[in-house]
């Protein structure tokens, strides 16, 4: 059994996270973390992390970043491995990540859907092949109106992904509309479409003479997201200290 504090649980994915473990055998949420707390979940709910006494074997968060140093405070005490998954971490959050993971076991993605860390394992195999046959590479990502950056970063890692198997050799590019020239060979063109309610739409286009290969996936709800951070969980449950990916969950 894998017991789970949740770090954000009377959030949007805090609450979906609740939803999809209640039809999960093997695992349980024990405790909840969250300033607001409409007192309908079925686990005791606490204002601060450091107030959590309950046994447990790993923390999903999905907060923000303003409560990770807190968190990860919590963790290293009491060595519980985390996944991580609140956004917008500072440069420095992102170093204090790496330090603690020499600590306690802490699992972060850019993003959690198992199906983009599938495709990601795909294109570092086959990026690099399709490249030497001569196939421009494009990316075009899609979301809805709210979301405030842009490419998303998952296009971004996706992205890297690709430049990876190329050794590195290519440049990212955002813009053409300033340039008049034809395209360069060594160029990843990231293209960001916002409107409507889109949940998250990424092309990866490998663009050749006579023929097009798009590597694609599309999340028709936040679920996806959810369901791998519950898996993240049960995979993190009583790993040693280290930084894990996704990319170790699907192996």
């Amino acid at each position: 059994m894998t017991r789970v504090i949740m770090h954000g649980s009377s959030g949007r994915m805090g609450k979906m996270i609740a939803s999809i473990i209640e039809e999960r055998e093997g695992v349980e949420i024990v405790a909840g973390v969250d300033v607001y707390d409409d007192g309908k979940s079925e686990f005791p709910v606490y204002k601060k992390i450091e107030e959590c006494d309950v046994a447990a074997d790993v923390v999903i968060d999905f907060s923000n970043a303003a409560a990770v140093d807190g968190l990860l405070d919590f963790c290293e005490a009491k060595k519980i491995p985390v996944v991580l998954c609140s956004t917008g971490l500072s440069p420095e959050q992102t170093q204090r990540v790496k330090e603690s993971s020499k600590k306690v076991a802490i699992l972060k993605s850019a993003n959690m859907s198992l199906g983009i860390n599938l495709l990601i394992k795909v294109l570092k195999e086959e990026a690099n092949r399709l490249s030497k046959e001569g196939f421009d590479i494009e990316i075009v990502e899609k979301h809805h109106n709210q979301k405030l950056d842009a490419p998303s970063g998952t296009a971004l890692a996706l992205a890297d992904a690709v430049n990876e198997s190329l050794d590195e050799e290519f440049e990212y590019v955002y813009d053409r509309s300033q340039r008049r020239e034809k395209r360069p060979k060594k160029e990843i063109g990231i293209s960001a479409i916002r409107g409507g309610s889109i949940v998250g739409d990424h092309d990866v286009i490998f663009a050749g003479t006579d023929e097009v290969i798009t590597f694609s996936h599309s999340a028709y709800s936040r679920a996806v997201f959810a369901k791998g951070a519950v898996a993240a969980a049960e995979f993190l449950n009583g790993k040693g200290p280290g930084f894990y990916t996704m990319a170790d969950v699907i192996g």
